[in-house]
């Protein structure tokens, strides 16, 4: 086992348009298929670190590369 720290990872912000709900997309482009998204900046952030920690939980349980 290791320690995730998901401030490692570069996490791209964009706004969702308001057909997409609204709020704001963040994706891990170093992870293939992490992101999250939320209500405000803030809350994009918040939910995609914790995505970026399953994400390697994940795959560390997998055997599987980070990235």
């Amino acid at each position: 086992m290791y320690t995730v720290n998901p401030d490692d990872y570069q996490v791209e912000i964009s706004p969702l348009s308001e057909a997409d709900g609204g709020g704001f997309l963040a994706v891990v482009p170093g992870l293939a298929g992490c992101m999250s998204d939320g209500e405000t900046r803030t809350e994009a952030v918040r939910k995609v670190r914790e995505a970026i920690v399953s994400w390697l939980e994940t795959a560390d349980t997998l055997g599987r590369d980070n990235g």
